[in-house]
């Protein structure tokens, strides 16, 4: 497959720098006029495509490109990445194919032959079921917002336009699974049981501690992080564990945000067993930035910076054994008492994304005062 003419438009293998360069143009098209829009890294997204991506050594992709000749050339106007992941088949037990990274102007045909271009890669791959929005991994970046639109996204979060989830619907994808993500004030008290399970857990033999943010202790901690992470989250849907490599260079990028006071940490003899991952919703600062972090743009994320109001609880993790010991239930209080401590600017907190059959941590999550106000959603459909 080199090419699929339209009258009006082609899809395309991405094979040169050129390609790859209106590929990662397409995003700038679709979000021009949206404020709420974060630009990825356009160098982060370019790394995943690189043969020296670690997901080829167990997996492989296809990256595609809608193009069409305008006033100025050659324009992108749409692009999907399809992938097979050898590790989640195996795991699933089934021939199950992946789409990610979709951007699409709002022209229904562009998206429905990018879908059916990708589609028809995984059949030739001997795929029988396609799934997605998933960008490789569910580690990278997964699923399509369906609901809460208008609203910011915030740091590391999935964003797209609302005709995004119509056109997949439209084209006859099914929705696989529902993810929710809660809203939280850090400005109304937290229910008295959450100290009470502080108090408890402390009384068990738990100790607590800000994570390191610096030096041999800092990669220790990530460490020790990825590794509980890695056995508490194997289950989870669509997902496979990541390489430790890759796990501490991300790590090493958010380095330089992280709040210790947002990512208080359980040990129990010493040993990490179960922490609270939050950061600073550093999207605020980025959103000017517009994907590129040169000169120019770190001035204006320096500059906005001081604007950053919310923060964004990615994981609340323990060890099964000790949740008797009341261990999620402090860390959720210490969590939210250092987002509000004198002197913190975090007024509000995301925590997501949940999926819908979480039910434990659902309860949870409520009982502390989150309030689900974004929807999200994974697609499947049959390719037999």
């Amino acid at each position: 497959m080199t090419s699929v003419a339209s009258p009006s438009f082609t899809i395309k293998l991405v094979e040169t720098a050129a390609e790859q360069a209106l590929f990662l143009d397409v995003p700038y098209r679709v979000y021009a006029n949206d404020p709420n829009w974060v630009a990825p890294f356009r160098s982060s997204v370019a790394k995943q495509l690189q043969p020296t991506n670690p997901f080829l050594q167990y997996g492989r992709l296809q990256p595609f490109i809608a193009v069409r000749e305008g006033a100025k050339g050659t324009e992108a106007i749409g692009r999907i990445v399809a992938a097979v992941n050898d590790r989640l088949t195996a795991k699933e037990g089934k021939a199950v194919g992946l789409f990610g990274f979709f951007e699409c102007i709002e022209d229904f045909s562009v998206a429905q032959t990018l879908l059916d271009t990708a589609c028809q890669w995984l059949r030739d791959q001997g795929m029988t079921l396609a799934r997605g929005p998933i960008d490789l991994s569910t580690h990278i970046n997964c699923l399509f917002l369906v609901d809460g639109f208008g609203l910011p996204p915030a740091i590391m979060t999935p964003y797209n336009p609302p005709y995004y989830p119509q056109f997949v619907e439209r084209d006859g994808w099914y929705k696989a699974k529902d993810a929710y993500a809660y809203d939280f004030s850090l400005e109304e008290p937290l229910s008295p049981e959450f100290e009470k399970g502080y108090q408890i857990a402390l009384k068990s033999g738990v100790t607590f501690r800000p994570i390191h943010t610096k030096g041999e202790a800092f990669q220790q901690d990530a460490t020790a992080v990825y590794h509980l992470f890695t056995k508490m989250f194997s289950n989870n849907f669509s997902s496979t564990p990541r390489t430790l490599e890759d796990f501490l260079e991300e790590a090493k990028d958010l380095q330089s945000i992280v709040d210790p006071d947002l990512f208080p940490i359980a040990e129990y003899n010493g040993e990490m067993i179960g922490f609270w991952m939050g950061l600073p919703d550093y999207n605020v600062a980025l959103r000017p930035a517009r994907g590129k972090l040169d000169l120019w743009g770190t001035l204006k994320f320096l500059w906005y910076r001081r604007l950053v109001d919310r923060g964004r609880i990615l994981v609340v993790c323990s060890l099964p054994e000790f949740r008797r010991k009341m261990v999620p239930l402090a860390l959720i209080y210490l969590g939210r008492e250092g987002g509000a401590k004198k002197g913190k600017p975090y007024k509000r907190a995301e925590l997501g994304h949940v999926y819908e059959d979480n039910m434990p941590s659902r309860k949870l999550i409520e009982a502390a005062g989150g309030t689900i106000y974004k929807t999200y959603r994974i697609y499947e459909k049959s390719l037999v």
